[in-house]
């Protein structure tokens, strides 16, 4: 991770590098997106060491990103819902999920993101290519695409 004091940088990128620019962070992100809410959930998806985990869940939560809903009493048991901060995000992941599927992607998308309304495909302004509506996180879900049938075979 980059240096906290930012010597000599007055950067938004550094400092949001800094919050969510970690492999596991922005992939706990990517989950939460998709629907994952709790730690063994996330653990399972991602194979991430346990204590790593929990090392980035808890700065999720410190920064505002995610928050931690008890959903058992007994024993406690904790599920982590995205904010308002953490779903402004999605048109950050948007981003670097259509350069993903252009530039790194050779059997297709793993995944569609497509409009709940019409099923139309999110292009690359957030809108549906098929109806045109604006999108939000909100307006999506998330479906296999080529690339996912691909990686499985």
């Amino acid at each position: 991770m980059l240096k906290r004091e930012y010597e000599g940088q007055n950067c938004s990128i550094a400092r949001t590098l800094e919050l969510i620019g970690e492999r596991w962070t922005v992939l706990i992100i990517r989950d939460a997106f998709l629907g994952v809410r709790r730690f063994e959930d996330f653990q399972n998806e991602l194979g991430v060491a346990r204590n790593v985990l929990s090392t980035r869940l808890t700065r999720l939560v410190d920064e505002g990103i995610l928050e931690k809903r008890r959903y058992q009493e007994r024993p406690a048991r904790y599920e982590y819902r995205l904010t308002e901060k953490g779903i402004a995000l999605w048109p950050v992941l948007i981003s670097l999920v259509k350069w993903g599927d252009r530039y790194v992607s050779p059997a297709g998308p793993p995944r569609l993101i497509v409009h709940r309304g019409c099923g139309g495909e999110v292009n690359d302004h957030l809108s549906c290519e098929r109806c045109g509506k604006p999108l939000g996180a909100r307006d999506v879900e998330a479906r296999p695409g080529p690339g996912a049938k691909a990686a499985a075979a």
